[in-house]
C-alpha cells in the first residue's frame, strides 16, 4: 500500500489515468505452458460518492460515512480523497482524519475513550490530511464492502446558534478507481497449471469449498533460464484494512521444495494468487502451481436426537463419540459423502431476525451444545447479509455443567470466514487469513462474554473444545453441555443508562451509534472519566427550572399595570421553559409531563412571542394596532419555528422588526412633542439602560459563552437575564387614569365601570 502527496484536483486526476492507461498498455501477464499464451486482460473502472460535508466529531454520527463495493477479481486499488473548504476569514487549514475499513465500518475513537468490558477492538487504518488531494494505493484488495469514514478534529463542545455566525463548510469527496483482470485464470485442485514469467505477473485464483481443513499451494519443476532455481515471489489471498493477513511466499533456493500450507482457509470463497518473477526483465521462469485441498469431514449433530441422550452418552467415560447415524451428513470437498475420520461437530443454528440490525442465532432444536474433547464443536453464525455490519455481535458462553473436573478447561474461538479447528496444536484463534477472537472457560469461571462491534460481512464460526493441558489421558473422553447467547444487535447494552441508541443511514445502508449524556462517553457510553454525579444532575436541573421563577417578577409588575396578555405570556414562558429543561435533563433527574418534541417547541415558541410583545409594549401603540401586531407574531413565530427552531433569524427576524417598530414610534414622538421620549430621566436611568444592559448580557452569552459544560448555569443566568430585562422595559401605567374606576354606581346594586383608557365597559 502506498500513499501519494497532496496537490491540485486536475494533476491527481491526470496522474490516476496515466497509472491506469500504464497499466493496460503493460504486455499479459501469464502464459500457460502447453504452447498457447492465455492473456489476462486489465480493465479500469471509477466509481464515485456524492460529497459530504464534515463536521468536527462529538460521537460516531459525526463522521461521515462512505460505502463503496470492489468487484472480484481486482489487482489494484486506488482511493483518490478530496477536501474543500469554502471561503472566507472563518475558514482555518483544518486536518482532516480519514478511516478504511474491509468488510464493515471502521471503529474510531478519536477521543481517546475507552470501551465496555469484553468488547475487542481492532485498531483502524488512518490517514491525516489537509485541504486538497490525497490517494492510496491497495494492492491485491479484497472484493466485497470497503467502507470510507471522515471527520474533522474534536469539537470544542461550543453551542453555536445556527446561522448567527458565518461558518466555515468543509467537503469531503473520496472516488475509488480499480483495475480488475477479465478472465483470471482457474487454479483448479490437484491439477499442475503450466506458467512462464517474463516481467509481468500472473493472476491466478482457486476456489475453496466448504469443510476445507487444508490449502497447500506448491509449485513444482521451477526453472529459471534452463537452470534449476525458483525466483518467484508468490502472494496469496487479498488485502484488507485495517489487519492485512495475505501470505507472501518467495522460493530462491533450489533445493528446497516451495510450498505454501495454508490451514482453515476461508471457505466458499475465490482465492486470489500472484506469482511475480525475480530473476530479472529479460530472465525467463517456467514451473506449474499445484493446489491440494485437504477436505474436512463434519459430523453434522442429529436433530432427532434428544438432548437427554446425548448428554448420558457423554457423560460414560467408557463410550467414544457415538456412532453416526443416517441423518449425519459427511461431506467432502465435493459436497459428496466423505470419508475417515470427523474433524467438527456441526450444530445447525437458527437465525432469527427480530429488527433492523437485530438477530438472534440459536441452536437448531436444543437448548445446549455438546462440547468434547475429541473434536471441536462448531456453530455457524450467518452474518453475509451486507446489513448486518452496523450493529454489534454480542457473544456469551456458559457451561452449565457442574461436573467439569478442575483441571479441565474449555477454549473457545470466534472467526470469520472459517473455523478455526487446531486446538490441539495451537490457542491463538488464527486461521489462514483471520485473527480470531479466543475465550477461555474453567469451573472456577464458567462464562465468558464477547462483543465485536461492526463485524465484518462474512459468515461467523463459534468454536469450541474440551482441553487437558495437564493430563490429557484423563479426559480424552470429557464434555460439557454449554449454553450459548449469541446476538446481533444495533448498540451493546442499548448504550446503558446514559446514552441513547440512534440508528444511522447512508443512502440504503443502516448502522448505529451511541449518543452519550450527562459527561458519559465512550462507544457504549461506559467511559465515566467525566461524567456528572447524581448531585450535579440534580443541581443542573434545578438551576435550570428554578431560575425560570424570575419571570414572576414580570407577571406581577404586567398585573398591576393592566397589561394583561404580557402578563399570560410570560406565565406561558415561564411553565413550559421550567418543564422542558426539566424533561431535557441527560441523567436521572428527569421529568416530562408531555412529548419532549412539544415541551422544546413550546419553550421556543414562548421565548420568542416574549421578546416580541415587550418590545411592542414599550411602543405604546393604539390597542387595536397593537393586539394586531401580538397576534400576528404569534403567528409568524409558530411558523417560523416549525420550519427549523434552531435557526437564529426565525427568532431574531421578528425582533427586529419589533425594535424598528418601537423606534420609529419613539422618533415620531420626539418630533411631535420637540423633546426626548421617553421624557423622564429618570425613566432612561432605572429602568431603560439597566433593562437594555441585561437584553444586550443575555444575548452575548445566548450566542457566544455557552458550551456543554458550562450550559446547565449559563442558561440559567440567560433565563433570569431575559425576565428582569422584560420587567425592567415594561412602560409605566398611565398616571391620569385610575385603574378600572367606577363611574357610577346604580340603586339595584349594578355597577357601570369605565376603562378610561381601553374605552371598555363591563358590567360587573
Amino acid at each position: 500500500m502506498r500513499e501519494a502527496g497532496t496537490g491540485t484536483g486536475g494533476a491527481a486526476v491526470a496522474v490516476v489515468m496515466s497509472l491506469l492507461l500504464l497499466l493496460l498498455s503493460r504486455s499479459p501477464p501469464a502464459a500457460a505452458g502447453d504452447g498457447r499464451k492465455s492473456e489476462s486482460r486489465l480493465v479500469s473502472e471509477q466509481f464515485s460518492q456524492a460529497p459530504q460535508k464534515l463536521a468536527f466529531y462529538s460521537w460516531y454520527g459525526s463522521a461521515r460515512l462512505f460505502h463503496f463495493r470492489v468487484p472480484p477479481d481486482t489487482v489494484l486499488l486506488r482511493w483518490l480523497l478530496q477536501v474543500t473548504q469554502g471561503s472566507g476569514s472563518t475558514c482555518n487549514n483544518v486536518e482532516t482524519t480519514v478511516y478504511f475499513r474491509y468488510g464493515a465500518p471502521p471503529v474510531i475513537n478519536p477521543l481517546g475513550t475507552s470501551f465496555a468490558n469484553s468488547t475487542s477492538v481492532q485498531p483502524s487504518f488512518l490517514l491525516k490530511m489537509l485541504q486538497g488531494n490525497t490517494s492510496i494505493n491497495v494492492s491485491y484488495p479484497a472484493p466485497g464492502d470497503w467502507f470510507v469514514a471522515a471527520h474533522l478534529p474534536p469539537s470544542s463542545h461550543k453551542i453555536e446558534v445556527k446561522d448567527f455566525i458565518p461558518t466555515c463548510a468543509y467537503i469531503f469527496q473520496p472516488d475509488m478507481l480499480v483495475v480488475r483482470v477479465v478472465e483470471m485464470s482457474i487454479l483448479e485442485p490437484d491439477v499442475p497449471f503450466p506458467l512462464v514469467l517474463l516481467s509481468q505477473p500472473s493472476y491466478l485464483k482457486v476456489f475453496v469449498p466448504k469443510h476445507t481443513q487444508e490449502l497447500r499451494l506448491e509449485l513444482q519443476g521451477c526453472v529459471s533460464n534452463g537452470s534449476l532455481g525458483c525466483p518467484v515471489h508468490l502472494t496469496v489471498g487479498s488485502a484488507t484494512l485495517p489487519g492485512n493477513f495475505q501470505k507472501v511466499l518467495t522460493c530462491s533456493d533450489p533445493t528446497m521444495a516451495c510450498r505454501l500450507l495454508l490451514p482453515s482457509p476461508p471457505w466458499e470463497r475465490w482465492l486470489q494468487v500472484t506469482a511475480k518473477s525475480l530473476a530479472g526483465p529479460r530472465v525467463l521462469v517456467t514451473f506449474s502451481a499445484v493446489a491440494a485441498l485437504t477436505a474436512c469431514r463434519p459430523w453434522t449433530v442429529n436433530l432427532q436426537h434428544p438432548l437427554q441422550s446425548s448428554l448420558n452418552q457423554s457423560r460414560n467415560a467408557s463410550m467414544g463419540p457415538p456412532p453416526p447415524s443416517p441423518n449425519t451428513q459427511d461431506l467432502d470437498q465435493s459436497g459428496e459423502a466423505g470419508s475417515g475420520p470427523f474433524c467438527l461437530r456441526s450444530f445447525p443454528v437458527l437465525r432469527e431476525d427480530m429488527d433492523v440490525v437485530s438477530v438472534r442465532f440459536r441452536p437448531l432444536d436444543r437448548v445446549s451444545v455438546l462440547v468434547q474433547s475429541d473434536m471441536p464443536s462448531v456453530m455457524q453464525l450467518y452474518l453475509n447479509t451486507g446489513m448486518d455490519s452496523g450493529g454489534s455481535l454480542s457473544i456469551s458462553v456458559h457451561i452449565n455443567q457442574t461436573v467439569i473436573a478442575d483441571n479441565t478447561s474449555m477454549v473457545a474461538c470466534v472467526t470469520a470466514g472459517s473455523p478455526f479447528l487446531s486446538f490441539n496444536t495451537s490457542l491463538n484463534c488464527t486461521t489462514a487469513f483471520f485473527q480470531g477472537y479466543p475465550l477461555f472457560l474453567s469451573a472456577s469461571s464458567p462464562t465468558a462474554n464477547l462483543s465485536i462491534p461492526y463485524p465484518e460481512t462474512d459468515n461467523w464460526y463459534l468454536s469450541l473444545q474440551v482441553l487437558c493441558p495437564e493430563r490429557p489421558e484423563e479426559c480424552v473422553q470429557a464434555s460439557v453441555l454449554v449454553d450459548t447467547t449469541l446476538y446481533l444487535v444495533p448498540c451493546l447494552n442499548d448504550c446503558g443508562p446514559y446514552g441513547q441508541c440512534l440508528l444511522l443511514r447512508r443512502h440504503g445502508y443502516l448502522y448505529a451509534g451511541c449518543s452519550c449524556r450527562a459527561g458519559w462517553r465512550g462507544w457504549s457510553c461506559t467511559d465515566n472519566s467525566t461524567a456528572q454525579t447524581v448531585a450535579q444532575q440534580k443541581v443542573a436541573t434545578l438551576l435550570l427550572t428554578l431560575s425560570n421563577l424570575m419571570f414572576l417578577a414580570p407577571i406581577a409588575i404586567s398585573v398591576q399595570r393592566r397589561l394583561l396578555l404580557e402578563a399570560s405570556v410570560y406565565a406561558y414562558t415561564m411553565f413550559f421553559s421550567t418543564f422542558y429543561h426539566a424533561c431535557d435533563q441527560p441523567g436521572d433527574a428527569v421529568l416530562c409531563i408531555l412529548n419532549y418534541d412539544t415541551l422544546q417547541y413550546c419553550d421556543f415558541l414562548g421565548s420568542g412571542v416574549s421578546i416580541w410583545v415587550t418590545v411592542l409594549c414599550m411602543a405604546r401603540l393604539k390597542a387595536s394596532l397593537k393586539y394586531v401586531l401580538f397576534m400576528l407574531g404569534t403567528l409568524i413565530f409558530a411558523m417560523s419555528l416549525q420550519l427549523d427552531r434552531r435557526a437564529a433569524w426565525n427568532t431574531m427576524g421578528p425582533c427586529l422588526f419589533a425594535i424598528v417598530v418601537m423606534v420609529t414610534m419613539w422618533v415620531y414622538r420626539c418630533g411631535r412633542r420637540r423633546h426626548c421620549y421617553p421624557p423622564s430621566w429618570q425613566r432612561w436611568v432605572f429602568y431603560l439602560l439597566p433593562g437594555f444592559s441585561l437584553a444586550a448580557l443575555a444575548l452575548t452569552i445566548y450566542t457566544s459563552m455557552m458550551t456543554s459544560e458550562n450550559y446547565y448555569y449559563t442558561h440559567s443566568i440567560w433565563h433570569m437575564l431575559l425576565a428582569g430585562s422584560a420587567a425592567f422595559l415594561l412602560p409605566p401605567r398611565d398616571q391620569h387614569t385610575e385603574p378600572w374606576a367606577c363611574a357610577q354606581k346604580l340603586t339595584c346594586h349594578y355597577e357601570i365601570c369605565k376603562n378610561h383608557r381601553d374605552e371598555l365597559y363591563t358590567v360587573t
